[in-house]
């Protein structure tokens, strides 16, 4: 019988004490799997944020948010010196209007509520007091009263991405399909609950503009605002609504991550920073990724305890086996067993009982992955949420390189909105995948625990003299 066989033979020689080291090992080898686990999915996702948030750059109206503000709209002029700069892959153009009841005959499905009534109440104080004491050729301030009937619209140049509109959200087309980004078709794309509110269908038609419009898609947003908007081709609007070749908001895409910065200057520089407010998603994906990566500490940290652990446990182990086996070991010395051949049958037991502590700790970690990986994020999400609300609770704002503080919590016209949104959506959304090469990772991580916890005990087998042996037995 060779060493390897006597090795495998004798792990479970004494019944209990393997299977207590099957068990322990086996929540270390667990432990270390779903550390394993949750490292790659945490890898995985920070590189799908920075390719999906970090590359964006928006570039609105200086001093212009939402419908309100001051500035002037930019003009197909500055949109062509923006595409006409290095690293820039795409730009989707925006325009946005709304419609009253005497522009339309569509009707809103978003009642004004206590919210917009406070609104109400609030504008038409403000008024009555701001009409006493001005000019007459001051202009009377929007309606508030009418703003839960009024209809969004947005002219763009890519329907799919709604990260320019005030709802923000993500695209999802129901029924029918969207128009080309070229078009100039009384088209829209109706979100659908404007669309439910009022009957319309794929082949519908609505009155705007005092046009007819046909409708040729109907999609889900994702929240109550988005889906109450209208979306029309960009020259549909901008001739409709007598702004050609003007835009309110454009996203800019930037074909690496390393150059939204530089690009963000430059348009500032070429545009002016007096003309325009220019905001990256850098800040806000680095707080993403900074949450992401205090992910990916953790559980890097918690594989290695768990490796040190489990090759702790193998070491004394074996140490208690060796002095246990001294008269045995002395035996085989004096038959003539080298060193070599007595140490390889005592590792052949350790690895043994590592790969069936291993076995078990397979089984742990793919059934405990999903719940440890979503524990440490939803702990590092409301760490990073508490730490980077600002005064109150409520969010922190970014400054654009046009030298304008945007709000996080505005959705639209400006990246805060949309970046806030996906990174949140992003942190959350960590799909820990459990594959073959994973689990060929956990056997790996097995055997370096059996050779490096055995490795160090078999070295008392060494100094085993036989003659000293038999005699003190």
């Amino acid at each position: 019988m060779n060493g390897t066989t006597r090795g495998i033979r004798n792990a479970f020689r004494n019944v209990i004490r393997s299977v207590s080291i099957t068990v322990i090992l086996g929540l270390s080898v667990g432990l270390a799997l779903s550390m394993l686990i949750a490292n790659q999915a945490v890898k995985q996702k920070i590189e799908s944020v920075k390719s999906s948030v970090g590359n964006t750059v928006t570039v609105s109206p200086a001093g212009i948010r939402g419908f309100e503000g001051g500035g002037s709209a930019l003009t197909q002029t500055q949109m062509d010196k923006i595409s006409a700069l290095a690293h820039v892959t795409a730009i989707n153009e925006t325009l946005s209007d709304r419609l009253s009841s005497s522009d339309t005959d569509l009707e809103s499905a978003i009642e004004l509520g206590n919210f917009g009534g406070r609104f109400a109440e609030n504008s038409s104080n403000s008024s009555s007091s701001s009409s006493s004491n001005s000019s007459s050729s001051a202009q009377t301030p929007p309606d508030f009263a009418d703003r839960g009937s009024q209809i969004t619209v947005v002219g763009t140049t890519n329907p799919t991405d709604l990260s320019s509109t005030m709802g923000g959200g993500t695209f999802t087309l129901s029924s029918g399909r969207v128009f080309a980004s070229n078009s100039s078709a009384s088209v829209a794309v109706l979100g659908k609950a404007i669309a439910s509110k009022n009957d319309l269908k794929v082949g519908s038609t609505f009155k705007a503009y005092g046009k007819t419009i046909t409708v040729v898609g109907i999609f889900d947003g994702g929240n109550t605002f988005a889906n109450n908007q209208v979306l029309m081709p960009l020259k549909t609007v901008q001739t409709l609504s007598d702004q050609v070749g003007q835009v309110n908001s454009a996203v800019v895409t930037i074909d690496s991550v390393t150059n939204v910065t530089g690009v963000s200057k430059t348009i500032s520089s070429t545009l002016g920073s007096d003309s325009v407010d220019v905001t990256s998603s850098v800040e806000t994906t680095e707080a993403a990724i900074s949450s992401l990566k205090n992910i990916q500490t953790i559980s890097l940290y918690s594989l290695i305890g768990a490796v040190v652990a489990g090759a702790v446990i193998i070491l004394l182990t074996m140490i208690m086996i060796v002095r246990e086996r001294r008269r045995e070991i002395g035996v085989f010395k004096a038959i003539g067993a080298s060193n070599v051949k007595v140490m390889w049958q005592f590792m052949s037991e350790a690895i043994t009982l590592t790969l069936a502590g291993a076995l078990v700790g397979i089984a742990l970690g793919v059934v405990a992955a999903k719940p440890i990986t979503n524990m440490l994020v939803t702990n590092n999400t409301a760490t990073s949420t508490s730490t980077s609300q600002g005064p109150g609770g409520g969010p922190p704002s970014s400054t654009g390189s046009g030298g304008a503080t945007q709000s996080q919590s505005r959705p639209g016209f400006g990246f805060g909105g949309r970046a806030a949104n996906f990174v949140g959506g992003s942190i959350s959304d960590i799909n820990a995948n459990v594959g073959w090469s994973i689990i060929a990772d956990g056997l790996i991580v097995a055997l370096i625990i059996a050779v490096a916890g055995s490795g160090v005990a078999t070295l008392f087998i060494a100094k085993v003299r036989p003659a000293e042996v038999m005699r003190s037995e």
